[in-house]
Formats: structure tokens, C-alpha cells, sequence
């Protein structure tokens, strides 16, 4: 990890936010599903991509939540090209619904955001170790799809804003939201990131993740056991 606020070879850092990192880019004909898009990283990853002109799909589980900020963000982007679909994650008849149901929309997927807050550490392994089995099977396959894996750093929350000793120390090493969600608009927009697949990312600049996150048989377990779980019964 880079030193907060130090610039790492791709010329950004820690400090930077979603809108610096994507500065000049146009992202028109672009479609991208952006997951848990109705608060947080997700919201200001929508909103930024769609200042940037790609079509964002909000998949949420809550439906009237996702609309209501794609509504601020319209407002905000008048040009915004957003559409709000039901996601929830959590439930495997609501994902098979949902790719259905995309698959039926007729539009393109160039660019999937998926984070997810579920246990927080071990999903975040399990994340890293998929995306890198995901990688090299596209690889193996000689499919132009790239796969990457990111950690967005520590944000600071609401409930911290609110506390004077907690705040005031946590701007020194916490991000606020724009800053917690430049990685994944770099990594998803950024020319630098073109061809780049199966790669750990950490304040705008790849990194290397944890002994345990780079073993390969691990990640091929992982693999077949959530084809396990996934597969229609």
C-alpha cells in the first residue's frame, strides 16, 4: 500500500477520488452494472460514471432507493444515462432473475462492478482468490475479458463524522466516499488498466494481496465449490 497521499507510479494516490482518476475520460457506449449502486462507494461510482457518459445499470435490492438516487444524480448530470434493476445478492433466485432478465434487455455488459459487504474479511478474500481463477480461465480460453480485484481502503462513515476525536484523526488516514471509490473507477475506466487481468489493486496502483490470496489451488477449490453451491439442483 502506498503512504497516504504519496502518488504511486500511476500517478495517483491514496487522496485521490473518483472524479480526479477518470479526469478526461469518455466512457460513451459503455455499459456497466454497478452492484450495491444505491449508497455509498456504489452511489458515487454510479454517478461518476455516468459524468463520464457510460450507461450504468444500478443493481439494488432496493428498488425505490436506487431510484431515488438516480433521480440526485440526473438532477446533478442531466445527460445521465442510468437505469435501476433489482438485485439482491444475497439470494440465488433474485441473481438467475436478474441475468435473465438483463440477457432479455438486449444490452451489452462492458464493465461489472461487484463489491459486497457480507463478512467482510473472508469475502474479501474469497474475491480476490475468484477474480484471480476468473482471470486465468478467460486467459486459457483466449477471451479479450479482463478480471481485477481491489481493496477501496478504509472509508469513513457517517457515524465517525459525528465523533470529534474519531473524525479528526480519521482524516489523516481514512477516505471519504469520492476517495473510496477512485480505485474501482480507475480500474474499470482508466487507459493505463486496458489488457491489465488477474490483478490486486490498492489506492489507484496494483498491489500484491496476501500470501494466502495468491494460492492458486486455493482459488481453484474456491472455484468448484461455489459452482457447487450454485449449480440449478
Amino acid at each position: 500500500m502506498w503512504i497516504f497521499g504519496w502518488k504511486g507510479p500511476s500517478g495517483f494516490s491514496a487522496r485521490s477520488t473518483a472524479e480526479e482518476v477518470t479526469q478526461g475520460i469518455d466512457g460513451t457506449g459503455l455499459t456497466a452494472i454497478v452492484t450495491g449502486a444505491s449508497s455509498g462507494l456504489g452511489e458515487e461510482t454510479t454517478r461518476v460514471f455516468a459524468l463520464r457518459g457510460v450507461h450504468v445499470i444500478m443493481a439494488v435490492r432496493n428498488v425505490e432507493a436506487g431510484r431515488n438516487v438516480k433521480e440526485a444524480i440526473t438532477k446533478e448530470i442531466p445527460t445521465a444515462k442510468i437505469d435501476v434493476m433489482e438485485l439482491d445478492l444475497s439470494s440465488l433466485v433474485s441473481v438467475r432473475k436478474f441475468a435473465s432478465d438483463y440477457n432479455s434487455s438486449g444490452l451489452p455488459l462492458n464493465l461489472l462492478v461487484y463489491s459486497s459487504m457480507y463478512a467482510y474479511g473472508q469475502s474479501k478474500l474469497a474475491n480476490i482468490l475468484h477474480t484471480s481463477e476468473l482471470a486465468r480461465r478467460l486467459k486459457a480460453q483466449g477471451v479479450d475479458i479482463t478480471a481485477n480485484s481491489l481493496h477501496p481502503g478504509s472509508i469513513v462513515t457517517n457515524l465517525l463524522r459525528h465523533h470529534t476525536i474519531a473524525s479528526t484523526v480519521g482524516k489523516y488516514f481514512l477516505k471519504n466516499v469520492q476517495q473510496g471509490a477512485s480505485t474501482q473507477c480507475y480500474v474499470a475506466l482508466h487507459p493505463q488498466v486496458k489488457g491489465v487481468s488477474g490483478e490486486y489493486f490498492v489506492d489507484n496502483n496494483k498491489s500484491s494481496p496476501t500470501s494466502l490470496a495468491k494460492d492458486v489451488e486455493l482459488a481453484k477449490e474456491l472455484w468448484d465449490f461455489s459452482l457447487s453451491l450454485t449449480e440449478p439442483k
